[in-house]
């Protein structure tokens, strides 16, 4: 049964919750969080659903579990053939943000005439995401994307959905939030569809930030061509903006700190960590974020704290300083190359030594295209956005003190995944997983406002 939850004088029984395109359960983590249980979920990827299943039911007891199936080809009713219809549900979920996406729409873009964005199935995965919801007749709606879905090919998606639940009997909005205000150590902004059935409540509550930037914020929409795509749209909710008392958002080093050093030397040998390999904590919690992580953590050891082996660019991660992008590494790789040439006595004449020693030595990136795929993180600064790409390189994200990109547990950590959050696959998933999520805490923000919104202005 659902969990109750009192945060007035009355209990409320939660709707159960339905994570469609779940990922690895980070939004459904939010929800679980704020005391809803949830019933079941739906995943293509099976190394996802998997971790989903394990960290959202089985590790607790339950014998539920994430479904790995595709959605387009799943119908809805067999889908909610072993659920108990009488009970209200909260169906979430966010739909492949691919043909949406700056980085996915220029991929897409690069791959030929019938795999532009608009030609991309993924931009039409809503309407599947609003099938499931209105078959089960779902009392509240949460649907997550990135803030570019408001412009897919001249139509603004979180717009078009809000009219059709408006027209099925809900009320609803959508908004763009920025992680880093509700705890998150990191500045992602991301777009929500919130509604409720008319017949059971009203859409009075938004999320309420908890933390606040370090300098001011004239608005949390900050980007000029999101600014004049949003205005005067019937359905969008400007977000709450922080309030001067609130703590300041969480940085990198209030975040990771206290996570045991992997690769203090350029010239350490590489160890491998197993997923499942237990690592001690460098030291006690430092702050209230690094407790919260590690709250429910039974076994007080790390798991998933394994980094990549990008052994040619580990020196030039050594020199790099905090906040330095690809143009500072090109510069120290060029140095190094220079240094090495002048050590083995190479000279420039000798183009075939020259290339062969340059290959080895330096990324073979341009400066003029590949400056902010990478990016050594700042311990006094939230992280920037992580993305699905860590799967294949975590250049985008360097460790600020060693000389390695961040590890899987690292990544977990700046987007708010607990410490008891386990991910049992390999590392490129994980990875993937981690930027494709949304942050927990975010989610667990939205969760609670949708609870008052259920539970009515009492």
């Amino acid at each position: 049964m659902p969990k109750t939850y009192s945060p007035t004088s009355t209990k409320l029984k939660l709707p159960g919750i339905i994570d469609l395109f779940s990922g690895c359960g980070g939004l459904a983590l939010g929800f679980q969080m704020a005391g809803f249980e949830i019933k079941s979920g739906l995943e293509l990827d099976k190394n996802a659903s998997e971790v989903a299943s394990y960290n959202l039911h089985w590790k607790t007891g339950s014998n539920q579990s994430h479904i790995t199936d595709d959605i387009t080809l799943l119908e809805a009713d067999k889908f909610y053939n072993n659920i108990d219809k009488n009970e209200s549900f909260m169906v979430i979920g966010g739909p492949p943000c691919q043909a949406y996406s700056k980085i996915g729409r220029a991929k897409l873009n690069s791959l030929g005439e019938k795999r532009r964005p608009e030609n991309d199935i993924r931009g039409k995965l809503y309407e599947n995401f609003l099938d499931y919801a209105l078959n089960i007749e779902a009392n509240t709606i949460v649907m997550e994307n990135v803030p570019e879905a408001i412009d897919y090919d001249g139509v603004n998606i979180p717009e078009t959905v809000c009219k059709i639940l408006d027209k099925n009997g809900y009320d609803a909005k959508w908004t763009i939030l920025n992680a880093a205000n509700f705890g998150v150590p990191q500045t992602r902004e991301r777009l929500f569809v919130m509604a409720v059935k008319r017949s059971i409540g009203h859409l009075n509550h938004f999320p309420i930030p908890t933390h606040r930037p370090y300098s001011a914020q004239p608005d949390t929409i900050n980007k000029l061509w999101l600014q004049s795509k949003i205005k005067d749209q019937e359905y969008y909710q400007p977000p709450t903006l922080p309030v001067g008392y609130l703590p300041y958002w969480i940085t990198v080093g209030e975040a990771i700190s206290d996570l045991p050093a992997l690769f203090l030397d350029h010239n350490q040998k590489y160890k491998n960590n197993k997923p499942m390999a237990l690592k001690s904590y460098e030291s006690e919690p430092q702050n209230e974020f690094q407790a919260l992580m590690r709250n429910h953590n039974q076994l007080n050891k790390v798991t998933g704290h394994m980094f990549r082996n990008t052994k040619r660019d580990f020196p030039i991660f050594s020199q790099m300083n905090e906040g330095d992008n690809y143009l500072s590494a090109h510069k120290i790789a060029m140095d190094l190359f220079k240094e090495e040439m002048r050590r083995q006595g190479v000279i420039e004449s000798d183009t075939e030594k020259v290339a062969e020693l340059k290959k080895k030595i330096v990324p073979p990136y341009s400066t003029e295209k590949f400056l902010g795929k990478w990016k050594k993180l700042s311990l006094t600064k939230p992280s920037h956005t992580l993305v699905a790409h860590l799967c294949t390189d975590t250049y985008s994200h360097l460790h600020p003190i060693e000389p390695r990109g961040i590890s899987v547990r690292e990544a977990a950590r700046l987007q708010s995944f607990p410490d008891d959050f386990i991910f049992n696959c390999h590392m490129g998933a994980a990875f993937k997983q981690i930027g494709n999520a949304v942050p927990p805490l975010l989610s667990k923000a939205i969760a609670l406002a949708m609870i008052k919104n259920i539970e009515g202005d009492q």
